[in-house]
């Protein structure tokens, strides 16, 4: 299966940096040194040569997990909770500029999902192939969309690319967020945009909580998962250039009870219970009543932040 044109000037070698291009086995670098294979439905491997052992676990493990993953995505509670949060993180991208627009770790694809056809140019990437297929089967009919395999801390991608960059719940995927945020930075363009959708730990009950729930669902992995804390995520930030505009935090005890069935077991009873998107509505009003008051505003436990690459 062939790449369109308008990706492959954006693609580039994991391993060099150097351009590539399309052969009848996939893709190779122009001295034809390495090449990379492309799966049936189209989705360039460049994992296959390139990924640190972080991604390899995690890999494994979202292998193992996505179809769990996808099936709490259909939940009436989650989906009703989900809302909530879509729209929060909405009124803040609300004035991200779209043209050509990179999801890292996009899994399913749910940022472009969210931001639907206002996207003129997406690229989405992930180390899970199938979540790719996935994200590629959610969003068949978009000829502007292409996702490719990689790993997130070196980019198969051309330096000042996009307008906006966008992950939600991949950044506690990674162990080296200091090379995850030079990479964003990198394929950034200048005065464009990082937006991020994130779990966060900066109250002392949900560190300790995720603590225990981390050891013990074999839904999640420890050793490669670390939600983010406000005081280890600003500095790399700032280190790799950005300067943070937005930090905002949502969820609190509904979001505990109501979402992430994946993780909690019992929670996926909840969709038999009469009225559960009604009380779920209900719950998400509370939480954002409790995260709106000036003392606990870094108490949720989830992130939604944004920062600028200068122009």
């Amino acid at each position: 299966m062939q790449i369109a044109e308008k990706f492959m000037t954006m693609l580039r070698c994991p391993l060099s940096g150097a351009p590539l291009q399309q052969g009848d086995h996939g893709l190779a670098s122009r001295d034809g040194s390495l090449h990379y294979r492309i799966s049936p439905s189209g989705v360039p491997l460049f994992a296959e040569h390139f990924c640190t052992e972080d991604a390899r676990r995690q890999q494994a493990h979202f292998e193992k997990i996505a179809g769990i993953y996808i099936n709490n995505l259909g939940y009436p509670h989650t989906q009703e909770y989900a809302a909530y949060l879509d729209r929060a993180f909405l009124d803040i991208a609300a004035e991200a500029r779209l043209g050509s627009t990179a999801e890292i770790c996009c899994g399913s694809g749910e940022a472009f999902r969210l931001l639907g056809n206002k996207v003129g140019t997406g690229l989405g990437i992930d180390i899970s192939l199938s979540m790719l297929e996935a994200a590629k089967t959610s969003l068949l009919d978009a000829e502007q969309y292409c996702f490719v395999q990689g790993d997130a801390t070196r980019l198969p991608l051309a330096d000042s690319l996009f307008d906006s960059v966008f992950i939600i719940g991949g950044i506690h995927h990674v162990n080296d967020r200091q090379q995850l945020f030079r990479e964003v930075f990198r394929i950034l363009k200048p005065g464009g945009r990082f937006y991020w959708r994130e779990p966060v730990s900066d109250f002392f009950l949900w560190r300790w909580l995720r603590a225990l729930i981390y050891r013990l669902s074999p839904s999640l992995d420890d050793k490669t998962e670390r939600p983010l804390l406000y005081r280890e995520t600003v500095p790399p930030l700032e280190n790799a250039g950005f300067v943070l505009k937005t930090w905002q935090t949502y969820g609190f005890f509904g979001y505990c009870l109501l979402m992430n069935s994946d993780v909690l077991v019992f929670n996926r009873a909840f969709r038999h219970i009469p009225g559960i998107r009604g009380i779920t509505r209900l719950a998400a009003r509370l939480d954002h009543a409790i995260t709106s008051l000036h003392a606990f505003r870094r108490y949720g436990l989830i992130v939604i932040g944004m920062a600028e690459k200068p122009g």
